[in-house]
């Protein structure tokens, strides 16, 4: 399942890096309505990729947590 989370991920900050690009690209044409949509769109993609990663570190230590033994420092 993790590589699943994985590449969700890499899929969102992808999404988010095209709709940086496409807002600087209508920003220089002096479109700004939708400079600021892309803007819009490119942010919402980065919270979703950090809302997906945090589950994915949540999940991955509460799976490593069950199955490993916390260690002693020595």
């Amino acid at each position: 399942m993790p590589q699943r989370f994985h590449e969700r991920a890499a899929e969102l900050h992808n999404l988010a890096a095209h709709a940086h690009a496409a807002a600087a690209v209508s920003h220089g044409k002096e479109d700004h309505l939708t400079a600021h949509e892309l803007s819009r769109q490119a942010h919402e993609h980065s919270m979703n990729v950090h809302r997906l990663t945090e589950e994915l570190a949540q999940k991955t230590e509460s799976s490593q947590g069950a199955e490993v033994p916390a260690q002693k420092a020595p």
